[in-house]
């Protein structure tokens, strides 16, 4: 069992950055692939970035490509999405995931969720 707790969410302007933490509670974490999903208003939720537990390979979505960059500190149990050149597309509530069963851009298939943060791009 995992417990994951986001923060680093706010209001910032168009190509400003910002940087989203993921802290897990549970023993497992170093064990577990972790991603970064986010969906906003009327749309459903969307892979963003994830970060395997053994390698750390990474994967990004076509939209997060040159602009975020998703990494894990297993020693400190958490996991962190460094976001630059925002734009108002990327508003959305930003969800911490661990533990997937299967294709890593699938929500159902991650068994570990965060509460989610709130990032807003104003223009």
């Amino acid at each position: 069992q995992v417990t994951l707790v986001e923060s680093g969410g706010g209001l910032v302007q168009t190509g400003d950055s910002l940087t989203l933490s993921c802290a897990a509670y549970g023993a497992a974490f170093s064990s577990y692939s972790v991603a970064w999903f986010r969906q906003a208003p009327g749309k459903v939720r969307e892979f963003v970035a994830m970060i395997n537990w053994n390698d750390f390979g990474t994967r990004y979505a076509e939209s997060a490509k040159g602009r975020f960059t998703i990494a894990r500190n297993n020693a400190e149990n958490t996991a962190s999405l460094q976001m630059s050149s925002l734009n108002p597309e990327d508003t959305a509530v930003y969800y911490c995931a661990a533990y997937s069963t299967g294709r890593y851009d699938r929500a159902e298939l991650w068994n570990y969720w965060g509460q989610g943060t709130q990032v807003t791009v104003s223009s």
